[in-house]
């Protein structure tokens, strides 16, 4: 495996605010005077003004409107009595319009994001107050929140200048870092120290917990003295394809490094890695945000800044991979429920485990039904318990289709050890559904 990681995240056009709002037509002037309606001519505009920045508001604050003619007679006859009235009630209602859209345009930002304040501050002695803080949401915001729990981590070993250098993120108060397992294999293999950067530059040497190839997941301890802000986790079952996520780690070793995109599929079944020694089989989150060799280990962030995977791996033209290539828009992050799952383990025991059913698969061949062969059966395991044998091919896992080797076992990862599957196969063209108790390897 390669040490240098690939990895594995209005004010709408409106009318000018400033533009004077026509109000209605005096009464003629060369008219005999009459008694005034029992109701204003006059009303504001309906629906609320356009929203627009602090400043335009005071703009159309401070306009005066032309009323379209003097409120005084220009003819022989005599004043028309009251007639000051009528600029006054436009005027009047003018205000109350304006009041009216700036009320709306607030409510209306506020009932469409409950966390955020609202964009645009009062006015006060015809002053712009000071903005507030980016609305929660923004990657600004995103970026704000996650940097500090964010690290950079150095895995220096024998024969490689400056070591593998990836990301990772701080993940409780005890001093906890979540980072790739490729990211500190080889460190760990030869005993080589593991240096943590903060944001500030500041480096501290770690620990290795433990480490699950597996899933290509590590936890590593902080001395107490980092002190380090934890990140806020959440959950990547309640992403949606088309969700905003930002990406954050150390590409090519440039710390805090912010790249945003999309969800782009969630549920791709990927393998990576190079040998069956270091390959992972990850239920990914893919997504587009730019990701390259360092980002891996770091976050995966949804626009609440909350962690919602670990960034692992990239697709290149050959597939994907957690070696030295170049980001092309695929990347991929493992769902933060594992690591939540694996984090526990290993801080537990010190080991992850993960399930097993006992036997060999591989892809169908082409022309037959998809699926996953099993091309051994193993002794006394769940799946021979299960009634399963060497060239059955299983199409479905708990309902979810299984079109290849990789998916199946994807799909078996997914869940935990002692958990009981239905798993769907065919065999002798004949489609059947057996019952399967998941086992548990160390790994």
């Amino acid at each position: 495996m390669s040490d240098h990681d690939p990895d594995r995240d209005e004010l709408a056009a409106s009318d000018d605010p400033g533009a004077t709002r026509p109000l209605a037509a005096d009464l003629p002037v060369d008219q005999p005077p009459a008694a005034p309606p029992a109701a204003p001519v006059w009303a504001p505009p309906a629906g609320p003004l356009p929203v627009a920045p602090a400043q335009q508001w005071a703009d159309y604050a401070r306009r005066t409107p032309d009323a379209g003619g003097s409120t005084s007679a220009t003819t022989s006859h005599k004043a028309r009595p009251g007639g000051w009235i009528w600029p006054a009630v436009a005027v009047l209602a003018l205000v109350v319009g304006l009041l009216g859209g700036i009320g709306g345009s607030v409510i209306h930002d506020e009932a469409s994001n409950d966390d955020a304040a609202p964009i645009y501050g009062g006015l006060a002695d015809d002053e712009i107050v000071e903005l507030p803080p980016v609305k929660i949401g923004s990657v600004a915001a995103v970026a704000e929140a996650v940097l500090p729990s964010t690290v950079q981590i150095v895995a220096e070993f024998e024969g490689q200048d400056g070591g593998a250098t990836g990301s990772g993120f701080v993940l409780d108060k005890a001093g906890h870092v979540i980072t790739n397992n490729h990211v500190v294999a080889s460190a760990a293999a030869a005993n080589g120290p593991v240096r943590v950067v903060d944001q500030e530059g500041n480096s501290y040497e770690a620990r290795i917990v433990g480490r699950s190839p597996v899933y290509d997941l590590a936890v590593l301890q902080l001395p107490a003295d980092a002190d380090l802000e934890p990140a806020a986790l959440g959950a990547s079952r309640q992403l949606r394809v088309g969700d905003g996520v930002v990406a954050i780690g150390s590409p090519l070793g440039l710390s805090a490094t912010v790249t945003a995109g999309i969800v782009s599929a969630l549920n791709r079944p990927v393998s990576t890695g190079n040998t069956t020694d270091d390959t992972s089989y990850i239920n990914a989150v893919q997504t587009d945000a730019a990701i390259n060799p360092g980002n891996s280990g770091g976050p995966l962030v949804n626009l609440r800044g909350q962690v919602v995977g670990v960034n692992s791996a990239i697709a290149t033209n050959g597939g994907a991979t957690n070696d030295d290539a170049g980001n092309i828009g695929v990347g991929f992050a493992i769902p933060v429920e594992q690591v939540r799952i694996t984090a526990d383990q290993i801080l537990k025991t010190g080991q992850a485990r993960y399930p097993v059913i006992g036997a060999q698969v591989g892809g169908v061949e082409t022309g037959e039904q998809p699926g996953a062969e099993l091309r051994e059966v193993l002794a006394d395991t769940p799946a021979e318990a299960a009634g399963l044998e060497t060239g059955d091919v299983v199409v479905a896992v708990e309902g979810q289709r299984v079109v290849d080797g990789i998916s199946l076992i994807v799909s078996i990862r997914t869940h935990q050890p002692g958990e009981r599957l239905e798993f769907t196969y065919v065999r002798d063209g004949e489609e059947r559904t057996t019952t399967v108790e998941l086992d548990s390897e160390v790994g």
